[in-house]
């Protein structure tokens, strides 16, 4: 008896279930758009027990072909009663234009309830082949391969997104697919942006309702101005169709074909970014964005270092632009940037935030400033630019050496500018003409004065080549001028150099080691102060020469980190000078 009890309550659960829904009587139609020598398919459906006296509309401006069908459908699944009684016409339209279907009507507990119109849109007849049951035909007329843009005329930089949807009607089934041929994006800036599986969706395609899933999906940049094009994505699809016949149990018999589809080619034509309001320091950046500046640390010790960090970060071409470059006094060394990113490709476009993390290291105690510097982007929702400045920062150096400042900087003063009352003159308006004397050359003052001089200058000859005479016997001298004339030579540049630090110690390392090479035939690999001592011990140069010459390399080494005056640097240079005189004496 306890499973009569257990029935029993099974079917007043699904009684109530069913009687508890709310009664609702639905419309829907094959296709809201159709040929004139098309047909077309409606179907009436109530969700409640109990309805009867069903009233369709007049269907004004339609035949029906066939109809009603009355068929009815009740479900059980996970614990969930469903009902469904339906009512369906296939109609074929009369003439061209919009068709109006009013609503049908039914009766159900003592009352009436009504659905709701259909809009129904008639073209011109569409040509049909002569066998409509053609499974290429059938194909093409249930199959879709659409490519649809976001934006059509988009600003340079600015993202737009393309997205390739396959289109399929319920008549037929998809059991493959193949891409023969993927879209490209010439003139564009592209990154694909990954699906998570084929969902199938429901959706509208020509007013009709289709099954459809996203195949790709792509964020497309535009690098350029001008007529961009988009190269359909082509594919090969198996289908099943019917061919209109049936089996001995009444199944509608399919057929597998394969066919190729292919998208419509999509046209991008962009804008080019206004120049009316355009900053100076506008490298590019389309979208919207946050720019800082942010400095770790502000009070240190000299050679302590702290991390400057130039980001933006917001939504647009992120991946397109450059960041602002950071000036810093030459008092704060700053070595190259460290790049981070962190940029997401998502169905809204790129996202997230990049940066240049500098490193900073004081040399000399005081404090000083870092420049303020800007961002500029472009806004293609205001379409307008923005530009983001920071304020100055500051660095602190608490501890470490004085900056010495050379007597050569101190002494660049600007002078006042003296007038004098020849500056301006005016313009003369009269014409003084004075009568030009001839007079003979033979027997004036300058006659006279050049035989006398002629005469004066025989025994100045006779002393200065006397002296040549003497100086070319003196071995010793001449080798000491020579030298003397040869140091001068390799210290040329330093000597130029003479004020500035890096540049004079380097110049004079390099007249050193010039020197050798020319002198000693020593190729550039083989000079180190161990080399140096070694070749020059073989040469038989004095150990006092050889110290000296190692010393002021290594005081060139030393100096380009300390402060050094100008006079120290003038010792160095004649240091240097008196060193090459002293090896070539021996050399």
């Amino acid at each position: 008896m306890k499973w009569k009890l257990y029935i029993s309550l099974f079917i007043s659960l699904c009684a109530f279930s069913v009687f508890s829904q709310k009664a609702a009587l639905t419309v829907a139609v094959s296709k809201n758009k159709l040929g004139l020598n098309q047909r077309l398919r409606i179907e009436y459906s109530i969700n409640k027990q109990g309805a009867d006296n069903f009233k369709a509309p007049d269907f004004s401006g339609f035949q029906i072909v066939q109809g009603p069908s009355q068929s009815v459908s009740q479900s059980w699944i996970n614990g969930k009663v469903s009902f469904s009684q339906s009512y369906s016409y296939i109609l074929k339209p009369k003439r061209q234009g919009e068709i109006i279907i009013k609503p049908a009507s039914i009766n159900i507990n003592g009352g009436t309830i009504d659905s709701k119109m259909m809009k129904i849109i008639v073209t011109e007849p569409i040509a049909t082949p002569k066998n409509p049951n053609d499974p290429d035909y059938i194909a093409e007329q249930n199959i879709h391969l659409v490519a649809e843009i976001s934006k059509s005329r988009p600003y340079v930089g600015e993202g737009v997104y393309v997205e390739y949807r396959l289109y399929v009607s319920e008549n037929i089934s998809v059991y493959d697919t193949s891409v023969t041929e993927a879209p490209q994006y010439n003139g564009f800036w592209n990154q694909e942006i990954k699906i998570n599986g084929f969902p199938v969706k429901m959706g509208k395609y020509n007013g009709e309702n289709y099954r459809y899933i996203v195949l790709q999906k792509a964020l497309l940049i535009p690098t350029r101005t001008g007529k961009l094009t988009i190269d359909p994505m082509k594919m090969d699809i198996v289908i099943g169709v019917p061919t209109g016949r049936a089996d001995f149990f009444g199944n509608v018999i399919t057929k597998n074909i394969k066919k190729g589809f292919s998208s419509v080619k999509k046209v991008v034509q962009p804008k080019s970014l206004p120049l009316e309001g355009k900053p100076e320091n506008f490298t590019g950046a389309v979208g919207q964005f946050n720019f800082d500046v942010s400095l770790s640390k502000d009070i240190l010790k000299a050679n302590e270092s702290a991390q400057l960090k130039v980001a933006v970060n917001g939504k647009g071409n992120l991946k397109l632009f450059e960041l602002p470059t950071l000036q810093t006094p030459k008092e704060l060394e700053t070595y190259q940037p460290e790049r981070k990113e962190s940029v997401r490709v998502t169905s809204n476009g790129l996202s997230g935030s990049f940066s240049d993390t500098y490193t900073v290291v004081p040399q000399y105690k005081g404090k000083y400033k870092i420049p303020e510097i800007s961002f500029s982007y472009f806004n293609p929702k205001t379409k307008k630019y923005t530009t983001i400045g920071t304020d100055n920062l500051f660095v602190d150096v608490l501890e470490g050496k004085e900056l010495v400042t050379s007597v050569e900087e101190d002494t660049q003063k600007k002078q006042p500018i003296v007038s004098s009352g020849k500056n301006f003159r005016y313009i003369q308006t009269k014409t003084i003409l004075v009568p030009k004397n001839n007079s003979d050359f033979y027997r004036s003052y300058l006659f006279y004065i050049l035989i006398i001089s002629s005469l004066l200058l025989i025994p100045i000859a006779i002393l200065i080549g006397k002296n040549n005479e003497k100086r070319k016997l003196d071995v010793v001298g001449l080798r000491l001028r020579k030298a003397e004339k040869l140091a001068k030579k390799y210290l040329s540049e330093a000597q130029k150099q003479l004020g500035k630090k890096e540049a004079f110690y380097e110049a004079l390392e390099r007249a050193l080691h010039n020197y050798l090479k020319a002198k000693l035939g020593v190729e550039t690999a083989d000079i180190s102060k161990e080399n140096i001592t070694q070749i020059l011990e073989k040469r038989a140069i004095n150990n006092t020469t050889i110290k000296q010459f190692i010393e002021v390399l290594k005081a060139s080494d030393f100096a380009r980190y300390t402060p050094v005056t100008d006079t120290e640097m003038k010792q160095e240079y004649e240091k240097a000078k008196q060193i090459i005189i002293a090896l070539d004496k021996q050399l």
